[in-house]
């Protein structure tokens, strides 16, 4: 099989997999591989077509029409990496448009009663309707017991007051997964999930924020947002373990996507440079060029294996892969970083220009670096798992 193909890591890491993810990796790819000219694609239409081909069911749990997981509630996380493997080869906005619809359903999935997620789940299985995510805020990203996002009883339901921002779905999705804060003076022990939708009064769709690649990001608001208790999920106080729970179990396909990303850069520098005729012969026959291919394949390599591991141990049953998780998360996002920063080189002037693959990569790969714990914050993590308490150095 060629490179070209977007051959997803079923194909030859076969170790880390059951049989049922081979079709599931099969249906990934050939949406991949479909035409998705950059700037036309519509969300929703996206989100069907994730649904039609099955792959939604990797990342809606089995209760609800899933794949058959080791735990009808569990998401399989090697079957939402192979697909956002796959989704990171073909367009960024594949890859977010399902990335998002199993970490705004997640939560619900963890923490909902029967009736939410009957109410939540299946229309988002089906594509019918988008789900975010909405826990950053201008001045609380990384430091999530930093919300100030407030949740205030009023009689028999609630009050929200606050902004998020830097939302995936933001304007387009039909429900948001909200953390707010309904008792400061605990901290992150106050902060609580909730499920608004964009009608309930006091929303506020605030714009979206154009980004480096053309994704459906922005910025909510709640002004006296009220919301009746059956929208409250999970108890009062569980908002920081229900994200923490989502985070930990999605970390790890973050790594994936830069997989796929790097996996494209690399199959289109081989192409590139075995058609590029320089001083009379291919520049493939130059050492130096040998020598970028030959690390560039390499690191790839060796992230897949860090990726895929944490997946692994995740849907054997490992209580926690925190440390798995953030080794993977962080190799994967800087390996791709450098992996398409070198196809773009040896495109040459030909690599920057708009629309050319790897510029597309380049603009995309870069938020992945960032977000779900940007790389300096997966280094304090790893090394909090590796030293014993009180030696970290905390203040």
């Amino acid at each position: 099989m060629s490179r070209r193909a977007c051959a997803p890591s079923s194909d030859d890491l076969t170790f880390f997999f059951d049989p049922w993810h081979a079709p599931l990796a099969e249906a990934a790819r050939t949406l991949a591989m479909a035409p998705w000219p950059e700037g036309e694609e519509d969300p929703h239409a996206v989100a069907k077509q994730l649904a039609a081909a099955g792959l939604l069911r990797a990342c809606v749990p089995a209760s609800v029409g899933g794949l058959a997981a080791r735990d009808p509630d569990a998401i399989d996380v090697r079957a939402v990496c192979l697909v956002r493997e796959a989704l990171g080869w073909g367009s960024g906005l594949l890859d977010t448009i399902f990335a998002m619809q199993g970490l705004g359903s997640y939560p619900i999935v963890l923490a909902g009663t029967a009736a939410q997620r009957e109410e939540y789940l299946p229309a988002v299985l089906r594509g019918e309707s988008l789900a975010a995510f909405a826990i950053t805020e201008p001045e609380a990203g990384t430091d999530v017991s930093a919300l100030s996002t407030v949740a205030r009883r009023d009689g028999d339901g609630w009050v929200l007051d606050g902004e998020k921002t830097f939302i995936s779905n933001a304007g387009v999705a039909g429900h948001y997964v909200v953390f707010a804060n309904a008792d400061p003076s605990r901290g992150r022990r106050g902060i609580t999930a909730f499920i608004v939708r964009p009608g309930d009064p006091g929303f506020i769709f605030r714009g979206a924020i154009p980004m480096m690649a053309d994704h459906p990001i922005g910025t909510i608001g709640f002004e006296g947002c009220r919301l009746g208790d059956e929208r409250r999920l999970g108890a009062v106080g569980d908002g920081f373990r229900i994200a923490m729970s989502t985070l930990d179990a999605f970390r790890s396909t973050v790594g994936a996507a830069a997989l796929g990303m790097a996996r494209r850069a690399l199959d289109e520098s081989l192409d590139r440079v075995t058609k590029r005729r320089q001083f009379g012969k291919a520049i493939a026959e130059f050492q130096t060029v040998q020598g970028y291919l030959a690390d560039m394949a390499t690191e790839l390599d060796a992230a897949r294996l860090l990726v895929f591991r944490a997946a692994w141990a995740k849907d054997r049953g490992a209580p926690r892969v925190t440390l798995e998780a953030s080794m993977g998360k962080m190799f994967a996002t800087e390996a791709a970083q450098r992996v398409i920063d070198r196809a773009v080189q040896l495109h040459g002037g030909t690599g920057v220009v708009r629309g050319v693959a790897v510029e597309r990569l380049y603009r995309e790969v870069r938020a992945l670096r960032i977000y779900e714990g940007t790389t300096e914050v997966q280094r304090l993590v790893i090394a909090g798992q590796l030293l014993p308490k009180g030696a970290k150095g905390e203040a």
